[in-house]
């Protein structure tokens, strides 16, 4: 077996603009780290005491992230500032969401429609919704709408807590997310009802049923990190099937588990906000055996900053991952490939709270990586890319990426 070892890691949300069809999904205009980057420049992404002025984003600048994002906004790269191979990611799978996204990252781009509900009261069947409450044995529920989850449990959490009724909600993606209060409807409770809701609505091919637990009281309100995802199973088979079957270790990291319903995964390490999530993935660092890959989330982008629309809180989050590549360099064993990447956009600036359907970033380090870019690629390419390091052959369609030389530092 080769001694070859890949981390891939998701900074969830960081796109970077461009998307060509964006305007099939209103998002046309929308960039994330382009945005955020004009507005820490005006003064506008400060947080008193933590952060404030330009975006300080030196070692993912050197990995090229500033150079996918010049291309990415149809610029040509000024130059060679990028020390790692760098390109920029197009999605070829409908949607803006985590599970389209990442399943196109581990190969397989979305072959069927998901379901999406309507942005309109209610968001829910009345049929669906009836039979949920009816068969669970529920007083009721509350919500039945498009939200955002933090304000949607500032708005219905005392009710909630007051009638045990379920807060059931929605957005653009292919979800239905249920808050439920941690203490007062039990959070044992609140998975069972997310298990059972996701086998009554396998057939409507809805793409993830969310478990949201909150604590707190009428004083305040708080999602707690006991979210968990009951996710579809990807349709085909990706690169995580295809490792396992041929006797690799994946290591999943965050919610990666849940995004691929545990198929693929020969491990799960469970970690809580951006330093947790790095903490766990350099400790899996330290135990992948030869041949294995780490697959990695760093939800916080999207789930605390993108969807609350919080731009100086993103450029922190940013800043604060920056401050973590070397740690992650340094953890790179001589025969290791590290990608970075992201699977959608979740522009702070834009309007609403939902994902944008952007270009992402493709960065890769590793001993033997060579500077230029590689242009515009698919998502896919990137599990073509780790499939040919690691030395397993499999059926993906897509061309991987030649990082250790023969790139175009003008693309």
């Amino acid at each position: 077996m080769t001694n070859n070892r890949a981390i891939l890691i998701v900074l969830d949300s960081v796109g970077i603009g461009g998307a060509d069809d964006a305007a099939l999904y209103g998002d046309d205009g929308s960039n994330t780290l382009g945005h955020i980057i004009e507005a820490a420049n005006q003064g506008k992404a400060d947080l008193k005491g933590i952060r404030s002025g330009p975006l300080m984003l030196p070692n993912l600048a050197a990995l090229g992230l500033l150079d996918a994002l010049r291309l990415a906004s149809g610029e040509t790269s000024a130059g060679q500032s990028a020390t790692g191979t760098w390109g920029v990611g197009i999605e070829s799978s409908k949607g803006k969401d985590t599970t389209s996204g990442h399943w196109e990252i581990a190969g397989t781009p979305v072959s069927k429609d998901f379901h999406y509900f309507p942005n309109q009261v209610p968001a829910f069947p009345g049929n669906l919704i009836d039979d949920i409450v009816a068969r669970f044995g529920l007083p009721g529920v509350v919500g039945n709408k498009h939200a955002s989850g933090t304000q949607i449990i500032e708005e219905l959490g005392a009710e909630h807590v007051a009638t045990g009724k379920p807060i059931f909600y929605t957005s653009a993606d292919s979800v239905i997310q249920i808050a439920a209060h941690e203490t007062h409807f039990g959070l044992d409770r609140l998975y069972a009802l997310c298990a059972f809701v996701r086998d009554l609505v396998d057939p409507l091919m809805v793409g993830r049923v969310i478990a949201r637990p909150f604590v707190g009281d009428e004083n305040g309100f708080v999602r707690s990190a006991n979210r968990r995802d009951f996710s579809l199973p990807p349709f085909d088979q990706t690169l995580l099937d295809e490792l396992v079957a041929a006797g690799r270790h994946v290591t999943g990291v965050g919610k990666i588990s849940d995004i691929f319903a545990g198929r693929g995964i020969s491990e799960s390490r469970k970690a809580t906000g951006i330093q947790g999530t790095v903490d766990a993935t350099l400790q899996a660092m330290r135990d992948l055996p030869a041949g294995g890959l780490i697959f990695s989330n760093i939800v916080e982008f999207d789930s605390e900053f993108g969807h609350r629309r919080d731009v100086a809180g993103y450029a922190n989050a940013l800043e604060t991952v920056d401050g973590l590549i070397p740690s992650i360099l340094r953890e790179l064993g001589p025969d290791d490939l590290l990608i970075v990447t992201a699977d959608h956009g979740n522009d702070p600036i834009w309007a609403g709270t939902d994902h944008t359907r952007e270009r992402t970033p493709i960065l890769i380090a590793g001993p033997d990586a060579q500077p230029g870019s590689v242009g515009l690629r698919g998502f896919a390419d990137i599990a073509a890319t780790i499939a040919a390091h690691l030395g397993v052959k499999t059926n993906m369609q897509s061309n991987s990426i030649d990082w250790k030389g023969n790139v175009d530092v003008h693309a």
